[in-house]
């Protein structure tokens, strides 16, 4: 059984930043990807950005160099550090792990709004 927590989530200003934070635990050998998707109100569930166990990371196409995804494999957690955000980035982010199947986190609630 695999268990993900999140934190890192809230309000921010336009322009400012904020780094969400995940970790995994329970009966973890390998994790082969992970990383963040988020999904606003009345959209589908989008990638932010995905890692693999050898670094190489994927970026959905709004990022634009504004966010950056990182890993800890030792410690099983992901995070993602948010600069230069937009009211348009507000949305659920999910964490996401692959161990064996996909895995989500419980969600964590970014709004960006002056």
């Amino acid at each position: 059984q695999v268990h993900l927590v999140e934190s890192g989530g809230g309000l921010v200003q336009p322009g400012g930043s904020l780094r969400l934070s995940c970790a995994a635990s329970g009966v973890i050998f390998s994790i082969p990807i992970m990383g963040w998707y988020r999904q606003a109100p009345g959209k589908q569930r989008e990638l932010v950005a995905t890692i693999t166990r050898g670094g190489i990371t994927d970026y959905g196409d709004f990022v634009k160099g504004r966010f950056t995804v990182s890993g800890d494999n030792a410690k099983h957690a992901v995070y993602l550090q948010m600069n230069s955000v937009k009211p348009e980035d507000t949305a659920v982010y999910y964490c996401y792990f692959f161990i064996n199947g996909d895995h989500w986190g419980q969600g964590t609630v970014v709004t960006v709004s002056s």
